[in-house]
């Protein structure tokens, strides 16, 4: 067994100082084989390759080699460019090798490279063709790869056949990194750009209804959805889990595919070593991909919100799981670089240079964000994650990049991928920069509704959706922001002699701890609309109404307060248009109310709401608001949402969408209803659209 480890640390070696050792050469743009070209022509590259391991007559001396660096060749490129016997050996190499290779090309490569890949090195004292005139006869001297190079000589076939091999196989690959790291960034955006488009498709109604409700709406397993099993995780939709398992297998299957040995290889003596290192250059481009996405899902600016009809939650959901396969696949390429390297003994000199330092700071970074993003520290300490992911996130991203610049400055265009990140979240950051200079700093007047509600008015903003509001005089953290849903996009009159009756819409905070309410059982109320006393009616003002649920933190010191300077980031998530269904049910809960009355009003079909809440006291406030809406108000009484659907449904062969916003066990409980119906009536044409947030 020790044997066998010291026969494979020693085919591995060469391996990895060719593939990991620092090295400096000219700024490449794109990736490699989408721009970049890393041994172009071959056959030129292959003869240097077979005789650059060879002392020339001006290479340092043997005492000088031990305070070089790892990576650094015993020979200077100003040696390179004047040694008369490594010019002509390395060009008639080239004429007998490269028959086929336009003479303009070799020239090309012989000026660029003769000296070596650096961005700033000497010119070769005399052209390709100058040298191969210099060649006057053949020569009949075969050089022993290694043995000092003194004379025009010639390469043997074996040498030649090793590093033509390790060249074209080493290309052939990482072409093939670059090629699958596309496929994974291009299918994460295109994929659900197509699935969204096939809405457009008018398929029959009824058939959409029952592919919904057996493959689209149901958790994977169980009834749960909008509430974590055991307070730990969600568990995705059939839909959203369909997408995820697509991810997980895509990243599997090209981890993997188009990896091949060539062999005999000057790179690697065995197979097994050199297929470890393309394993692990694999994972390591697919992690790299794989950070854009992941950004981009996370984004309030992510353009597959405005592109698709997918949800933010299903996003932040893709997100996560992405996150889990990105940060795998790091660890797998720092694993396997860690187990070469330490097989080798060549592990101490390694883990000391800079581009190591980077790559181990990157992945344990990565390592640490999933433990600390959990569910219950996301819900309990949700400010403090939210700032510890983001440094940590930036410091991920900036780690990538300076891992890949001390390895490879940017020769070959994997910082590629790290810009590309950085544009995505440059992009997000920016569009929410440019929505709060939109409405700069305003006024927030605050009414308290009674000991859990307050109504907040924003003069002069519009918006439709939700908005994100940030306090910087209620709290330290002048940054931290909420999403709230809009209730309305204009202020309620003032009637003559009174205040003003600010009752015509509501917010709701929309994020993940704001849907967690809970009912009470109670009496049942219907409530029809009436109208306030009389008076003058003065024009309308433009602005937004929020209703907020008081809780610990932000939302309780708002309470508190009657004015305070607000900033708004608005719009977001604006409604989709349901005018096509004739028939809209709502399900609300409590504050969630607040997401549906934009959609009630601008419906010109049937409508109908079942509202479920423990406090009348938003009730009393949204009377005139919902005035003429045909609804049931369930004040402090548990709702069966199946039940109401399954009457309201029933018999009917219209088109109907249903639309539920309100705590977690109801959003679930409405999610089960409609797959029900959707499978067991046969006539039934219903979809279902869920306004909630998810942490």
């Amino acid at each position: 067994m020790a044997f066998a480890r010291s026969i494979l640390a020693a085919s591995c070696l060469g391996f990895l100082v060719v593939v990991s050792a620092v090295s400096t050469g000219r700024t490449g743009h794109g990736l490699i084989g989408y721009g970049i070209n890393m041994y172009d022509p071959t056959c030129a590259y292959t003869c240097r390759n077979s005789i650059s391991s060879s002392p020339l007559s001006c290479s340092m001396e043997d005492e000088g080699m031990e305070h070089m660096h790892h990576g650094d060749s015993p020979t200077p490129p100003e040696c390179y460019a004047t040694d008369d016997a490594f010019l002509s050996t390395l060009a008639w190499c080239m004429s007998t090798r490269c028959e086929d290779v336009p003479a303009w090309k070799l020239e090309r490569y012989w000026k660029m490279n003769v000296a070596g890949r650096a961005a700033v090195q000497p010119d070769p004292k005399e052209s390709y063709q100058e040298s191969v005139a210099k060649v006057s006869e053949p020569p009949t001297e075969t050089l022993v790869s290694g043995d000092p190079l003194n004379q025009t000589s010639l390469v043997s076939d074996e040498d030649y056949e090793m590093n033509f091999n390790a060249l074209t196989a080493f290309e052939r690959v990482e072409v093939t990194h670059e090629r699958y790291g596309i496929v994974v960034l291009l299918s994460g955006v295109v994929i659900p750009i197509g699935l969204s488009l096939l809405r457009f498709i008018p398929w029959p109604a009824h058939l959409v209804t029952k592919f919904n409700a057996y493959f689209i709406y149901p958790p994977a397993f169980g009834s749960r959805h909008q509430s974590p099993i055991l307070g730990i995780a969600h568990v995705p939709t059939r839909g959203q889990a369909l997408f995820i398992a697509y991810l997980v297998a895509i990243n599997v299957i090209l981890c993997a595919a188009g990896i091949n040995s060539r062999q005999p290889n000057a790179w690697a003596e065995t197979t097994k070593g050199e297929i470890l290192v393309y394993v692990s250059n694999r994972a390591g481009v697919l992690s790299f991909a794989n950070v854009p996405l992941l950004i981009l899902y996370a984004g309030r600016n992510n353009v597959l919100l405005w592109l698709t009809n997918w949800s933010h939650g299903t996003f932040l959901l893709l997100h996560r799981w992405v996150a889990w396969i990105c940060t795998l696949q790091a660890i797998l390429h720092s694993l396997i670089y860690l187990h070469q390297y330490s097989s080798s003994g060549d592990h101490a000199s390694e883990s000391k240079l800079a581009y190591w330092v980077w790559g181990a700071v990157g992945t344990i970074a990565m390592s640490v964000l999933l433990p600390t993003s959990t569910l219950p520290l996301r819900s309990r300490m949700y400010e403090l994650f939210l700032a510890w992911h983001v440094v940590v996130s930036v410091f991920v991203v900036a780690a990538c990049y300076l891992h890949i610049y001390h390895r490879f400055q940017r020769q070959w265009g994997y910082e590629t991928w790290i810009f590309v990140a950085i544009a995505v979240w440059g992009f997000d950051r920016v569009m929410r920069l440019a929505r709060l200079a939109r409405n700069g700093v305003r006024t927030a007047t605050v009414t308290v509704l009674d000991h859990d509600y307050v109504r907040v008015n924003v003069e002069g903003v519009s918006g439709n959706g939700h908005a994100y509001l940030y306090f910087p005089t209620a709290t330290w953290r002048v940054w931290e922001n909420h999403p709230f849903s809009i209730a309305s996009a204009t202020l309620p009159p003032r009637h003559g002699g009174h205040a003003a009756i600010e009752k015509q819409r509501s917010t709701v905070d929309v994020e993940k701890h704001a849907t967690r309410a809970t009912s009470t059982s109670g009496q049942s109320d219907s409530i029809a609309a009436d109208s306030h006393g009389s008076g003058q009616v003065l024009p309308t003002t433009i602005g937004l109404t929020f209703l907020l649920r008081l809780r610990s933190g932000l939302t309780r010191r708002i309470g508190s307060r009657t004015r305070l300077p607000v900033l708004v980031e608005a719009s977001y998530g604006q409604h989709e248009d349901l005018s096509r269904y004739p028939l809209l049910i709502g399900i609300a809960g409590g504050v969630g109310i607040t997401a549906l009355v934009p959609l009630f009003r601008s419906h010109p079909g049937r409508t109908k709401l079942f509202w479920g809440t423990r406090s009348s006291a938003i009730v009393e406030d949204l009377h005139d608001t919902l005035a003429g809406v045909d609804k049931e108000i369930f004040v402090g009484k548990r709702m069966d949402v199946f039940h109401v659907l399954d009457h309201e449904l029933a018999d009917r062969s219209e088109r109907a969408v249903i639309v539920v916003s309100g705590p977690s066990g109801m959003a679930d409980e409405a999610r089960m209803a409609v797959a029900r119906l959707g499978r067991d009536k046969r006539k039934t044409s219903v979809r279902l659209v869920e306004e909630s947030f998810s942490w």
